[in-house]
């Protein structure tokens, strides 16, 4: 018989009892699904970890150099345009680039009143979506790109300074030489998340991104980004700068400066992340084994059930191995169907759930299923409608035709 007859007969066969052929694909599309969803939340993860700390271009790499200053309150910047400058000039001939990073979520003195504060403060990029406005308006997309000196603050802030959050809005506050008009009041969240770090949504005060970073602002911060070409030793050279800011930094005595080597630390999660998804998979793969050994009753039952069809194609002309193969066919059909049907839904699953895990800091995971994880389902479904089909396709391949007849 040809592959494709024996495969239609196959399909005929199956459907012949679909509910029975229905719950043994299920048991194969459980045990699938599981193992998919949770492979791709487990990449979805680490590509979220790689994408925002890891080498963000192909033929580079990237590294960052931080500066935490002794005095929590303190306005004073680890890295000036002064600083830049030197690192080119000691080492420029060992990376491609160096620049300052800016935070949006940051901590910082503002004036509002007569009196200077230490306040939270989310530097916006875009018009904030689900922001709670209590009185006022929102900062839009105009005023962003237009920088208009414009800001909002928090319900609770403007009550302690000003009585009500209706009393805020039109009045002023000022930063580094630069006075924002109150358009708005929020309701914002905890100041900080359950990680520690700063929220957008609980800050004090929400100002336009670029014009707080305009001017001198722009020229300071507390985090430079280094770039080399692929093949740099790029962690031997960035502890080397770090080194020499403890010595030479404008903001030496005041603070430290630390490399953190994150390609280092983002290989050993991912290596934790692998452990962890590997083991959860290997007890998701019991239920494959389960699975597969319904597969293997079923096949018994039908090849039990099918005496007279095996003999009526003996007396035709069938040799032992079509009969073998018609009835290892119908177990891999039903394997394969059920892998297929448990990939859909695995790859389904963990695109609803990665976004519910949360990292801090703001980081969404978004669920990665790749390209391995669909050879994955179809081949672990169908080595298991191999491994579990053999023995009852033997036993229908051995079944003598003088016995059938009797």
């Amino acid at each position: 018989m040809k592959f494709i007859e024996l495969l239609r007969t196959a399909f005929q066969s199956l459907k012949t009892n679909r509910k029975r052929s229905f719950l043994t694909i299920i048991g194969i599309m459980i045990g699938i699904a599981a193992v998919i969803t949770i492979l791709g939340m487990g990449d979805g993860v680490k590509k979220t970890m790689y994408d925002k700390f890891g080498n963000s271009k192909q033929g580079q790499q990237t590294t960052e150099i931080g500066y935490s200053s002794v005095d929590m309150g303190s306005t004073v910047h680890g890295f000036t345009e002064e600083d830049i400058a030197n690192i080119k000039t000691e080492f420029g001939s060992e990376f491609k680039d160096v620049k300052i990073e800016h935070d949006s979520l940051i901590n910082s003195k503002m004036t509002i009143g007569d009196e200077e504060r230490s306040v939270s403060i989310n530097l916006e990029k875009k018009p904030e979506k689900s922001i709670d406005l209590i009185a006022g308006r929102e900062i839009t997309k105009q005023d962003l790109q237009m920088k208009e000196p414009v800001a909002m603050i928090k319900e609770s802030l403007a009550k302690k300074e000003f009585g009500t959050a209706q009393n805020a809005v039109g009045t002023s506050i000022s930063s580094n030489e630069t006075t924002y008009r109150i358009i708005g009041v929020y309701g914002g969240g905890s100041k900080y998340d359950q990680y520690g770090t700063l929220s957008a949504k609980g800050t004090d005060v929400v100002v336009p991104y670029k014009l707080y970073y305009d001017g001198q602002n722009a020229n300071e911060g507390d985090v430079i980004k280094l770039t080399f070409p692929q093949d740099a030793p790029a962690s031997k050279v960035s502890k080397k700068i770090a080194k020499y800011l403890e010595k030479n930094g404008s903001a030496m005595n005041k603070g430290t400066y630390t490399y953190y080597d994150m390609e280092k630390e983002l290989k050993a999660f991912s290596s934790q992340i692998n452990m962890i998804t590997g083991f959860i998979s290997l007890i998701a793969a019991i239920s494959l084994f389960i699975a597969g050994i319904g597969v293997m009753n079923m096949m018994y039952i039908s090849v039990s059930e099918r005496t007279q069809e095996i003999g009526i194609r003996l007396a035709v002309g069938a040799t032992p191995t079509n009969i073998m193969l018609q009835f290892l066919i119908e177990a891999m059909v039903l394997t394969v169907t059920g892998g297929l049907i448990g990939f859909v839904l695995g790859a389904g699953l963990s695109h609803l759930l990665a976004p519910l895990l949360s990292l801090g800091g703001g980081i969404k995971i978004k669920a990665h299923v790749t390209l391995n994880a669909f050879l994955l389902a179809f081949g672990v479904s169908s080595a298991v409608g191999l491994i579990f089909g053999i023995l009852p396709a033997r036993q229908a391949a051995n079944k003598n035709l003088i016995d059938i007849l009797r």
